[in-house]
């Protein structure tokens, strides 16, 4: 089922989410929205998409999977934390479902180590560089209340297509 993206300005965007139990991860409910929201997320053209951007202020995103370290399925990151495993940073644009229209220059770690839970509660560890670390800090930015605007420089519309 497709869900609305909220965009910003939006409080449920500035919130940090609120950390899911294994209880949570394991009912029907959350796995049908771990469904919808990939739904979502490949409908709306996006590479990552985080709960809050649908509402949801808990700590869960998706990465889909041309975009991930392994290329082989969506990534699901329940509870995410990262760490940075380069002192290197590459700056990118980067653009947001919950900002349309709006690109700009973000400057992330090239290469991160990310520790989560997958869609059954299951910690799971990785490590991941250049677009799939960028998209991965991108995501928990949403989770923690931050957006790329926050980060970016050089902001810019979109120019209008037909």
């Amino acid at each position: 089922m497709l869900l609305q993206i909220l965009t910003e300005p939006n409080k449920i965007l500035r919130q940090v989410g609120k950390k899911l139990t294994l209880e949570e991860i394991g009912s029907k409910k959350f796995k049908k929205f771990i469904k919808d929201l990939t739904e979502t997320m490949y409908i709306r053209d996006g590479v990552g998409i985080a709960a809050p951007q649908v509402g949801e202020s808990v700590m869960f995103c998706v990465i889909a999977k041309d975009f991930t370290p392994t290329k082989e399925k969506d990534l699901i990151l329940i509870n995410p934390v990262w760490e940075k495993k380069s002192i290197t940073k590459l700056i990118d644009e980067e653009g947001c479902l919950s900002v349309p229209g709006i690109y700009g220059l973000v400057k992330r770690y090239k290469k991160i180590k990310v520790k989560a839970l997958d869609e059954n509660g299951k910690e799971i560890c990785f490590e991941a560089e250049n677009f799939p670390a960028r998209v991965i800090q991108h995501e928990i930015d949403h989770l923690n209340g931050i957006l790329f605007i926050d980060k970016a420089t050089k902001l810019r519309q979109a120019e209008k297509t037909l």
